[in-house]
């Protein structure tokens, strides 16, 4: 069965921080903010990178997610918003939520963070 941790990745997500020194949040995502659906134990999440809607498959084990290439349509998107998007989800190795806040984690760092929507 699930655990809680897993109960709690449930739902609609919207990024609000994402690691990136070089841009802005609001550069970055000037129009729209990327989104990510889980349904667990569906291990495939769905979403919209702010210009693309995407879907892409995960492992999870406890606390530990892994993400691999998303697969997206084809659609040109404005700045690098949409691929700083994928290429920090790649790096993710950890997960936690607390309340309506998800944080994705790469070594104890929080690079990607979602509200619930």
């Amino acid at each position: 069965g699930e655990s809680t941790a897993e109960q709690a990745l449930n739902g609609t997500w919207e990024l609000d921080y994402i690691s990136d020194a070089r841009i802005a949040f609001e550069g970055l995502y000037p129009n729209k903010k990327p989104v990510i659906i889980f349904n667990l134990p569906d291990t495939k999440a769905t979403g919209n990178s702010s210009c693309n809607s995407f879907n892409v498959t995960f492992t999870i084990d406890g606390a530990n997610i892994r993400f691999n290439d998303a697969a997206s349509t084809r659609m040109a998107c404005p700045g690098s918003g949409e691929a700083t998007f994928f290429n920090t989800l790649k790096t993710v190795t950890k997960y936690s939520v607390t309340g309506n806040t998800l944080n994705l984690i790469t070594s104890d760092i929080a690079v990607m963070r979602f509200q619930k929507k």
